[in-house]
């Protein structure tokens, strides 16, 4: 055989020996993630979805297509083999002003058992009193940050005080950094589970107060001179601002919207009925939320029974409001 062609052969089977390396390691790569997702998973076994079988006492999905999620309507095992292979991180705020902070330890404790088992969760715990924050243990992959922030007398001013803080933590430090964000109170409780179910682009709750009133009856603001007005024969839901949540870019446009429509009220010196809560109901009427979480994710512990409420996840706890919310 002439040298050329010699040498030519050599390169060619030592390229054929490095591409069949490339292959097998890129193969036994995917081997080892399934392999990894299988113990995490083994067996994945759940019951064939139907659309003819369900719940029926429950509406599970809005007029616009929006899914509103209820006991029954998701399996657990199948939603988290979808989500948890992907490492998302959760960034969840909560504020702990002046007596509040009575509350934490429920609240984190609790969360620790329920919210987003198996996931990445950092809390930004917004503060004026970091010394009051007790030791909990961390799951995992769960991280708590303190920051401290000025003392208010009024509970108004913290709770629409909220959106402003919102709006610059995503912009300054959080856009890069985590997928999704949920905005929670802390006077709460969980009592089961919450997790990645709860996940979409722009997800509302709906306020257990008036989940099955006609909207006639929601608490908007009526006011025309409020930038929260929402007119009477309007809306869909009432949602609550005890917690909401979505992408981190569309949390970013709702708290920016709503701190703006809050600084030009105070400018015109009017406060909506319900504060940040009105102006959120009016952000919602035209942004549709695309996923509505159940009032069984924000429940409230003076709240008599109601037979839909199968699971409560996620509760206000009772408390004497007069004891409490004035900070002096």
């Amino acid at each position: 055989m002439p040298l050329r062609q010699y040498c030519a052969f050599i390169v060619l089977v030592f390229l054929g020996m490095l591409l069949s390396g490339v292959i097998f390691i890129s193969s036994n790569q995917m081997s080892c993630k399934q392999a990894v997702i299988d113990r995490i998973f083994p067996l994945l076994q759940y019951n064939q979805p139907s659309v003819l079988s369900g719940r029926t006492d429950v509406v599970p999905i809005s007029s616009w297509l929006a899914p509103i999620i209820w006991d029954g309507t998701f399996d657990p095992k199948l939603i988290d083999s979808i989500y948890i292979p992907h490492n998302i991180k959760i960034v969840t705020t909560v504020f702990a002003l002046g007596k509040y902070t009575r509350f934490l330890q429920d609240f984190l404790e609790s969360a620790e058992e329920h919210y987003f088992s198996g996931y990445r969760v950092h809390y930004y715990l917004f503060t004026d009193q970091p010394e009051a924050v007790p030791s909990v243990k961390m799951n995992e992959n769960h991280t708590l940050t303190v920051r401290k922030v000025p003392s208010l007398d009024r509970w108004q001013d913290i709770s629409m005080g909220r959106m402003e803080i919102l709006e610059n933590l995503i912009a300054n430090e959080l856009i890069h950094e985590a997928d999704y964000m949920f905005c929670l109170d802390v006077d709460t409780k969980f009592y089961g589970r919450w997790g990645a179910e709860s996940l979409g682009h722009l997800v509302g709750v709906i306020h257990p107060w008036f989940f099955d009133y006609p909207r006639d009856s929601f608490s908007y603001e009526r006011r025309p001179e409020s930038q929260a007005f929402i007119p009477a024969g309007e809306g869909d839901y009432y949602y609550t601002a005890a917690a909401f949540g979505g992408v981190l870019e569309e949390v970013y446009r709702l708290t920016k919207t709503c701190h703006e429509q809050l600084r030009v009220d105070r400018e015109n010196n009017i406060e909506a009925v319900w504060h940040e809560e009105s102006h959120l109901n009016k952000y919602f009427l035209y942004n549709k939320p695309t996923k509505l979480l159940s009032p069984e994710y924000l429940w409230r512990d003076i709240n008599a029974s109601a037979g839909q409420i199968k699971v409560v996840r996620f509760s206000h706890v009772a408390k004497n409001n007069a004891e409490v919310r004035p900070n002096l």
